[in-house]
């Protein structure tokens, strides 16, 4: 029976595949970039990936090849694993080709060691109730064994031996429910356990930098051991030790807790919730409650969620791409009835019985050999790597220079004790003190650096000078593109809240960068709760709609079956027997609502007529028919259902309430004003209509049945009815914060024209009727049959889109892009799949939206609630604002950290912050600092902003100036302290030892309080007013709070091993006034204006200048 969706396909448009989704040689995506710089033409950077969703694993693989990385398993571990990829796809082959020995070898060897996806159930036994086993049902569907269909009496046959009835279904009790598992198996699979915390550890130790640092602790613990004794000597390369096993299980615990994150979201993912018929009832219950025996019906957009046997069907076509591997639509009828688990519906309807679940599917098998997550990677995150991996080769040059000074200071006599002795004089020193002191340098050296670029990634600020270059290298940790793991992470829990589930990480990220929603209106817009408010028939408005007295027998007779029978939908008695409930597409409840409430009795029309062929609703056509004989007479009737101006236009006559025949000729100007009028009322127009066929147009086989085309002129109308969908309340401020925040809202319905532009006024996506003409309002055709040129002019003006088709909604969204826009777009029928699967950002609807809808999708929206999608999007800007809060924060920590290590270690030889400090250093920014920032709730500002371009940089100028101002104030109070600190502090008095310890914690204890104070400060870049809403991030209050305690802690009690002392009151106060300072020197320094061309471009030009003449010659020496 065909269904009613003003916004429904059967078939995406040609060229298009829906798994696949458009040809990466034909994407806007790999387009030239236009450009008015040369440079930026010639240079072609293999980091510069603008979006990943279409991005071909050529590209993929280029940017890991050209990653300068210390340790690929941990920097890759959240991307896309590309090997796995290409093993999934053998893999899937393989099953097809040997599905049962599989089966066979999984139960074997996952027996007791996997956890099953759903819960878990008894394996199968064999049992006297059914007249069938399991092994003769697999083998059934799995050959496509007809012969033995047949000899078990066909699906009727096979029916009886599974005790169900073909259109009741089973009974629902959990007796006979847990009887059909314990014999057939559960609709679940194995899937592999994710790794353990024990795993993640040993992941975590498997870090180059960590091993560089503990051979450097045992180095420095055996030489404290040979020159100070083991009772005074084991604290530096103890404390390092430590140290470094802290930071390996802090790292693991973060890791482990974003894999549990991970499982959770990708298990909701899995689990589809499905129709069934239980009890002569429809419900939705999860696909892992499915048993054999169910009775399924399907419709357009769904998945085959079980093996199974084709009850009946009408233009039946089933997408079975995602088995085997071939882009084919397969027709299925009586003579083809089996069914494929993991197949969608492409077109037409049907019922099926369910023969094989679980692992007697292949799917299930599919499922259970590779259901591990093969990860993703972001644009930002490969962003991150191109920076670390450009800078990375700086840093080692810089950590080499630094070596080779104090090297050529410690040998040329410049290097002395805490005594102020020399290390070394030439002919004096033994060589036994000569190694150590060597050894001391290479550890501390390499200790300092390493930690000074925390985990061994920068990021860099390259200022040329013509003078002379100079290049300052600012540390940044090798968590900082992990960073981006961590926030996608944690928006995605907090965005389940907020209604949307997250099927592609890179969604989060790129929803920031959002400048256009093409939005549906019916459920996104609207309630989706629709009833009939306004009746015609013939020139008569029946009002109240539903009384019928008015209308003569056979009129109300007519409508009935056109009601009843042309209509995907159901009626039925519900549970408690005290009422009628209604299934099917909420167009369709409200007809068929109406229809009861007139006095229609559902069961007793389709019980006396007989329904011989069904033309599903087409949204070309924008309409839906079915072929039908009375029992009572043997007439055939032809019956129509659809948008009301397009049947309007094949009806030659209409029916009066009377029941007189009427030429429509004299009236047609009538009906399209009563159209015309309802639509301006923002309600949807049906029309009902039909025909008398001649039994000898009829055809007699099947064959010909199956490929009859129903006739669709000369038709007589017999009611037009008005359907009302009110908006959702609140969408009017969601549209207005979306303009407010840049990002335009535009309206791509299948509807009337005039109730597009009603609706639109009243969500405020039409500001006035001024506003609703062409080109803000246009509609689907129009807009087709514009030139390539006319399209690109008209696009960005489009606010409403009426009457559009799928290949037009793809055509918006392909245009708008290639104008450079970031484009999402919502839908919820398999009909929009191409556009989602286009689109920046697919949004598929979780309630009305099927299978095939959200399968293109990248976000679920979890109530098709117009007020969610812009939820995602502050979430989308405050993933991209978390990232630069965080970098922010980093860049001040690093260039601090580094300049003072390496000035001091020029200079005098020593440096004020040893290893284990800057271990301490390291985790307050790697990963609390990370935690305290990425997990900052997005605010109402972020939606003042214009959206985040593609290209732009990760560094504003904003952020540089920060840095810059906080970076020189504390480089500058901690140098004079490390110079001058001994006369400051009046520490003269003092023995030099004592008197540089104190110095040197006073540095520290200052420096680390800069930083914590600083952290408010990286929580607003832009705004004076740092504190906003500061008590309602716990996290960051919590690691605030306990970074302060421990900070104490180590001072006071752990000096031994951080080499520290006990500092007075008075030094306190100092490094508490240090820290304190930066906030009213952050609050005058946002009084600097910065300028509009961002300096990362600017600095950045010699490098692309450099690359693109580097392959410019590579080229031309591979041509020669």
């Amino acid at each position: 029976m065909t269904g009613l969706n003003m916004e429904e396909e059967p078939v995406p448009p040609p060229g298009v595949d829906v798994e696949a989704g458009p040809s990466n040689d034909d994407s806007v995506l790999d387009q030239p970039r236009p450009s008015g710089d040369d440079d930026e033409e010639d240079f072609d950077d293999p980091f510069d990936i603008a979006h990943t969703k279409h991005a071909p694993h050529h590209s993929l693989r280029r940017w890991r090849e050209a990653a300068l990385v210390l340790n690929a398993t941990r920097r890759f571990r959240y991307t896309l694993d590309l090997q796995s990829l290409e093993a999934r796809e053998k893999r899937s082959k393989l099953i097809r080709a040997h599905a049962l020995v599989i089966r066979a070898a999984l139960l074997f060897k996952l027996a007791g060691e996997q956890s099953i996806v759903g819960d878990e159930e008894p394996s199968p036994s064999p049992s006297n109730e059914f007249g069938i086993g399991v092994d003769q049902l697999s083998s059934l569907t799995k050959d496509n064994n007809s012969s033995a269909l047949q000899n078990y009496g066909g699906v009727a046959g096979l029916s009886k031996m599974l005790n169900t009835h073909l259109d009741k279904g089973i009974t629902a009790d959990d007796d006979e429910l847990s009887k059909r598992r314990s014999t057939f198996g559960s609709n679940t699979y194995p899937v592999k356990k994710g790794k353990t915390f024990w795993r993640f550890l040993w992941d975590a130790w498997q870090d180059l930098t960590l091993i560089i640092l503990v051979i450097a602790a045992v180095a420095s613990l055996a030489l404290g051991i040979k020159t100070e004794g083991i009772k005074e000597g084991w604290y530096d390369g103890g404390s390092i030790s430590f140290a470094v096993l802290l930071v390996i299980f802090v790292t693991a615990t973060s890791d482990y807790r974003q894999s549990l994150q991970f499982q959770n979201l990708n298990e909701q993912k899995r689990n589809i919730h499905v129709e069934v018929i239980r009890g002569g009832r429809r419900e939705k219950i999860s696909i892992y409650e499915i048993v054999v025996g169910d009775v399924i019906p399907l419709s357009i957009g769904d998945q085959v969620p079980a093996d199974g046997i084709l009850i009946n069907s009408h233009s039946l076509a089933i997408d079975e791409s995602s088995m085997t591997g071939e882009s084919k639509i397969v027709q299925k009828d009586p003579k083809k009835p089996f069914l494929l688990s993991g197949c969608k519906v492409a077109d037409g309807t049907g019922t099926m019985l369910v023969t094989g679940v679980g692992l007697n599917t292949e799917w299930g098998l599919l499922m259970a050999s590779i259901s591990e997550d093969n990860g993703e990677e972001t644009p930002l995150q490969v962003r991150l790597n191109g920076i670390a991996t450009f800078i990375g080769m700086v840093g080692l040059t810089v950590a080499l220079a630094v070596l080779v000074i104090l090297l050529s200071r410690y040998f040329t006599g410049n290097t002395k004790n805490s005594d102020g002795s020399i290390q070394f004089e030439k002919g004096k020193t033994s060589i036994s003190k000569t190694v150590n002191g060597v050894i001391k340098i290479v550890t501390d050296a390499v200790s300092a650096v390493l930690l000074c670029k925390p985990l061994a990634e920068k990021i860099f600020l390259t200022t040329f000078i013509y003078i002379q270059v100079t290049i300052v290298v600012v540390a940044v940790p090798e968590g900082l593109p992990l960073a981006v793991t961590l926030t996608l992470a944690y928006s995605m829990k907090k965005m389940m809240a907020d209604k949307a589930l997250v099927r592609r990480l890179s969604a989060c990220e790129t929803m920031g960068s959002a400048t256009t929603i093409c939005s549906d209106k019916t459920g996104t817009l609207t309630l989706n709760q629709m009833t009939v408010v306004e009746a015609y028939v013939g020139r008569k408005k029946i009002s109240p709609p539903e009384d019928r007295s008015q209308l003569q027998n056979e009129v109300s007779s007519l409508l009935d079956e056109g009601v009843a029978l042309n209509t995907s939908g159901s009626v039925f008695v519900s549970k408690d027997g005290k009422s009628i409930e209604v299934s099917g597409s909420p167009t369709e409840k409200a007809i068929l609502q109406w229809g009861v409430k007139s006095g229609m009795k559902f069961d007793d029309v389709k019980s006396e007529c007989t329904l011989l062929h069904v033309s599903p609703f087409n949204s070309t056509k924008k309409r839906g028919g079915v072929a039908l004989q009375r029992q009572t007479d043997s007439q055939v009737h032809i019956h129509w259902k659809g948008a009301a101006e397009m049947v309007l236009g094949s009806c030659t006559r209409y029916l009066t309430s009377d029941g007189s025949l009427q030429p429509i000729d004299n009236e047609v100007g009538f009906f399209k004003d009563a159209i015309e009028d309802m639509a301006a009322k923002s309600l949807r127009c049906v029309a009902i209509a039909y025909k008398k066929c001649e039994m000898d147009k009829v055809p007699k086989d099947e064959e010909q049945m199956a490929e009859w085309v129903l006739p669709e002129d000369d038709l007589v109308l017999i009611a037009i009815v008005g359907i009302k969908d009110p908006c959702r309340p609140g969408v009017k401020d969601a549209v207005k914060l979306c303009s407010d925040a840049g990002v335009k809202v535009r309206m791509v319905t299948g509807d009337n024209i005039q109730t597009a532009k009603a609706i639109a006024l009243e969500c405020g996506i039409l500001a006035s009727d001024a506003d609703a003409s062409e080109p803000h309002i246009i509609e689907g055709k129009q807009f087709r049959e514009l030139s390539e040129e006319e399209r690109e002019n008209v696009a960005p003006k489009i606010a409403v889109m009426g009457r559009s088709s799928p290949t037009d909604k793809l055509l918006l969204v392909q245009t708008l892009r290639k104008l450079g826009e970031v484009v999402a777009v919502t839908g919820d029928g398999t009909n929009d799949a191409p556009a989602l699967h286009e689109a920046d950002i697919g949004l598929a609807m979780g309630i009305q939206g099927t299978e095939v809808a959200k399968e293109s999708s990248d976000i679920i929206i979890l109530d098709d609630n117009f007020a969610s999608v812009v939820k995602v999007v502050r979430w989308g800007r405050s993933v991209y604002a978390n990232i630069q809060k965080f970098i922010q924060f980093q860049l001040t920590v690093n260039v601090a950290a580094l300049v003072i290590n390496v000035v001091a270690a020029i200079s005098s030889g020593d440096v004020p912050l040893n290893t284990v400090q800057l271990l301490w250093v390291n985790l307050i920014m790697d990963t609390l600092g990370a935690l305290a920032l990425a997990t900052e709730p997005p605010t109402d500002h972020l939606m003042h902003r214009s959206p985040v371009g593609r290209k732009e940089s990760l560094v504003t100028n904003i952020m540089w100036r920060n840095v810059i101002i906080q970076a020189i104030y504390q480089i500058l109070i901690l140098l004079v302290f490390q110079f001058h600190g001994e006369s400051i502090l009046n520490l003269k008095d003092d023995g030099t030892g004592h008197a540089n310890k104190v110095k040197n914690t006073l540095i520290f204890n200052g420096f680390v309080f800069c930083q914590i104070f600083n952290e408010f400060n990286a929580r607003k870049p832009d705004e004076m007013n740092v504190f906003t809403g500061v008590l309602k991030n716990h996290l960051f209050v919590g690691i605030v709070g306990a970074t302060f305690v421990l900070q104490i802690i180590i001072v006071e009690f752990l000096g031994k091993f951080t080499s520290t002392v006990k500092l007075d009151w008075d030094l306190w106060l100092l490094s508490l006034a240090m820290g304190l300072f930066s906030w009213p020197l952050a609050a005058l320094g946002k009084l600097i204006p910065v300028p509009k061309t961002p300096l990362a471009k600017v600095f950045s030009k010699p490098y692309r200048r450099l690359i693109a003449s580097r392959d410019s010659r590579s080229n031309s020496l591979k041509h020669e």
